[in-house]
């Protein structure tokens, strides 16, 4: 049978017969940020161990990957990351397809489906980091098994499977009462959807039972990867955590707005109370040259941006530019834990020169407050403000 070979932002090799398929490429992400903070948290964070002011550079990821189908049902990939010096797994799974009312089952390592804004790729996402809620995330990715299909023409979504929470390399072993698992389901439609995608409302919900062997713990920085945790709730005893999510999108040509609302109920054990933290996040978007934030049916989430004309000086053709502005919050204050509460107001410039590079640049204002912890054995407030400015240098293949 003969094969062809193509470039379509990814490599593809495909028999023609469509039996067989692999795709291979990458990512590069290169961050540099400045980082100022109120003398008092700059204090406090640097005596916790946390970073301060100051300035910094990292490869916030440097990825590659292999896709592909065999016989045309069997599916797998596997992508690593060696941004932090040595390679860690990323996803790495296989699967089935076409089985019927369960549609699709996955077996490995990949993210719970939780939270629109973790699903959509890193690649595709608005701002440089996610919101603060996703502090609330179980490890972002774990071994486990999940099913998912869709319905009137891929506009809907459901997707449940249950996880075994795992290291960076899909490894973890414990006794029977320490083990740490959950079980995740997510719901997500389109009401309206316009044939030409660029005009619709997404809806979803999420549901995620963490059985904890042990403890749980949430913190966050404030929407910079270079920057210290400026909340943390240390850890708690828990037997489980519920943790509830709903998600709202509406694109309308250039324009989109983005919001979502996580809560995460805190069963306590060992004389830990039970306890419940939240948090949300509101974003508008605009692109300045007429493009719209595309949507990917069939896995509830948003995909890549295509600049009408790409980067080419010579004949007046500058990419595409969208304006973003942000507001998160998060409270990690309930009853005896104060973990603190923290929001964040982030604005934005992403120029996209062609669909697999773009440019980034944002500005994030966070506050700080109600948060104790113990500094040189001493209980010690922990508040501030902090400014920040970062940028980042993106292609993927």
């Amino acid at each position: 049978a003969e094969w062809t070979f193509e470039s379509d932002n990814g490599f593809k090799l495909e028999r023609a017969d469509g039996s067989f398929a692999l795709k291979f490429g990458g990512r590069a992400q290169l961050d540099g940020a400045a980082i100022w903070e109120s003398s008092g948290l700059d204090d406090d964070l640097t005596a916790l161990g946390e970073d301060g002011q100051g300035d910094g550079v990292e490869f916030r990821r440097a990825r590659i990957f292999f896709e592909g189908t065999v016989y045309e049902r069997l599916f797998f990939k596997a992508q690593y990351d060696f941004a932090g010096g040595d390679p860690e797994f990323k996803d790495v799974y296989i699967g089935l397809k076409e089985l019927g009312p369960l549609g699709s089952v996955r077996v490995g390592q990949f993210k719970e489906p939780f939270f629109l804004n973790e699903q959509t790729s890193s690649n595709y996402i608005t701002f440089m980091e996610r919101a603060l809620p996703n502090a609330f995330l179980p490890e972002f990715r774990n071994v486990g098994v999940m099913a998912m299909n869709t319905a009137a023409e891929q506009r809907f979504l459901w997707q449940a499977g249950v996880f075994r929470a795992t290291d960076d390399f899909g490894d973890a072993f414990s006794t029977f009462s320490d083990t740490d698992w959950d079980a995740a389901l997510r719901l997500s439609g389109l009401p309206p959807w316009s044939e030409d995608g660029g005009r619709f409302l997404h809806l979803g919900a999420a549901y995620i039972h963490r059985f904890r062997g042990e403890e749980a713990r949430f913190q966050q920085r404030p929407e910079s990867h270079l920057a210290g945790r400026f909340v943390d709730t240390m850890s708690l005893d828990a037997s489980d955590v519920d943790i509830v999510g709903a998600e709202l999108a509406w694109v309308n040509g250039p324009l989109s707005i983005q919001s979502e609302y996580t809560h995460a109920f805190v069963n306590g054990d060992g004389g830990q109370e039970n306890v419940d933290f939240w948090g949300a996040y509101g974003q508008v978007s605009y692109f300045l040259t007429g493009e719209h934030r595309p949507y990917e049916l069939g896995s509830g989430k948003f995909g890549r941006i295509k600049p009408r004309a790409n980067f080419d000086p010579a004949r007046g053709h500058w990419g595409a530019f969208e304006l973003a502005a942000r507001f998160s919050y998060l409270d990690l204050d309930d009853r005896s834990v104060r973990g603190g509460e923290l929001w964040d107001v982030t604005a934005g410039l992403n120029w996209y020169l062609f669909p697999n590079a773009r440019i980034m640049l944002n500005y994030v204002h966070a506050d700080v407050s109600d948060r104790e912890a113990i500094i040189d054995t001493a209980p010690a407030d922990v508040s501030g403000s902090g400014d920040i400015v970062q940028t980042r240098f993106q292609v993927d293949f």
